[in-house]
């Protein structure tokens, strides 16, 4: 055990040296064009889930990062506004483009790696606090050209990080393992990746929906915790457990920065235990899916307090908005073309 966390320790330095690179870099950019806090959180949630990724991608995948991640990133912008002006087609579209990278999962592993690219900067979409401004404040956020360089930087600087730590560092990354032999196709009809991509959508969609109606401008913490508990499903079991520890870890997570706030904690310090908690979330994670939910929680509601919202006060409706989330995943991924006795592929996923 000892081991495996000074392990986790070095991925996880590896990890935020990329993280703080990307956000030191988005930071002059700021400065210099005179851009706004959002280009750095944009810059921070992308590098953040794209080093995971491409921790042991071969050259075509990192080749195929830089083009994916940038030109994904500067799409998903174009959907934060439509989201914001026209809310029923914006939500359509995501929906849509969040189904569809585990549709392609039929492919093999190169169309997985390349769909988990795909579905990043939408991820850091309901992060940046971008679709849920009035149609008006939109131009105020970062452009599409200005997302896609960001995009090119993250890739560049986990690129960066992640080649010295290999060339210098004490570790290397473990390689994928190896690609199981493969069992006859699956009988299930629709293909299971179908199933999951529909799961997927109506998640996503049920969301929407519900958090516009229950929880109006906080809607994003809905549609995170959906698209959270429902990604890499592995059935009925799995989706339940995420659910109950990305609550627990959220309900931890909230408080943990309720406290902070109380204690007066704000500004550049709150950004530095901002940018602490990632590292500790990231150290844990690969012991419990719950201490990442914890840490990004308390991480995102340190977010929040930078730009003025009280992370004591809407901590109720952040718990009810995540366990509506996970309830409406739960429901779609048990009653929606449920999978059952899943086997591996070559992919390292369901049998097709």
């Amino acid at each position: 055990m000892t081991a495996k966390l000074i392990r986790n320790a070095y991925e996880a330095a590896l990890t935020m040296t990329a993280v703080l690179l990307c956000w030191a870099v988005a930071l002059r950019l700021e400065t210099a064009a005179g851009l706004h806090t959002d280009v750095l959180v944009l810059a921070v949630a992308l590098t953040l889930t794209l080093a995971g990724t491409q921790r042991t991608a071969d050259t075509r995948r990192r080749l195929t990062a830089l083009a994916l991640l940038p030109a994904t990133a500067a799409v998903s912008i174009g959907v934060g506004r439509l989201i914001a002006a026209h809310h029923v087609v914006g939500a359509a579209v995501f929906t849509a483009g969040m189904a569809a990278p585990v549709w392609i999962r039929r492919y093999g592993r190169a169309a997985t790696k390349a769909g988990t690219l795909m579905t990043l900067p939408f991820i850091a979409l309901l992060v940046v606090p971008g679709p849920t401004l009035p149609p008006k404040a939109q131009s105020g956020l970062v452009t599409w050209g200005w997302a896609a360089l960001i995009g090119v930087v993250a890739v560049c600087c986990v690129w960066l990080v992640q080649g010295l730590g290999d060339r210098y560092g004490p570790w290397r990354p473990d390689p994928d393992p190896p690609q199981p032999a493969l069992s006859r196709p699956s009988r299930l009809h629709p293909r299971p990746s179908t199933r999951m991509a529909l799961q997927m959508a109506a998640a996503i969609a049920a969301a929407f929906v519900t958090g516009r109606l229950l929880f109006d401008d906080h809607w994003p913490w809905v549609v995170l915790t959906a698209y959270v508990v429902a990604s890499g499903n592995r059935g009925r079991t799995d989706v339940v457990r995420k659910g109950i520890e990305r609550l627990a870890g959220a309900a931890a997570g909230t408080l943990s920065a309720a406290g902070v706030t109380a204690v007066g904690v704000t500004g550049r310090t709150s950004v530095a235990l901002m940018f602490t908690v990632l590292t500790i979330a990231l150290w844990l994670r690969p012991l419990n899916y719950a201490y990442w939910a914890a840490g990004m929680a308390t991480a995102l509601s340190l977010l929040l307090g930078y730009f003025g919202q009280d992370a004591t006060t809407l901590l109720p409706t952040r718990l009810a908005a995540i366990a509506v989330g996970a309830a409406l995943t739960v429901t779609s991924a048990w009653w929606l073309l449920p999978v059952r006795g899943r086997r591996p592929t070559a992919a390292g996923r369901p049998t097709r």
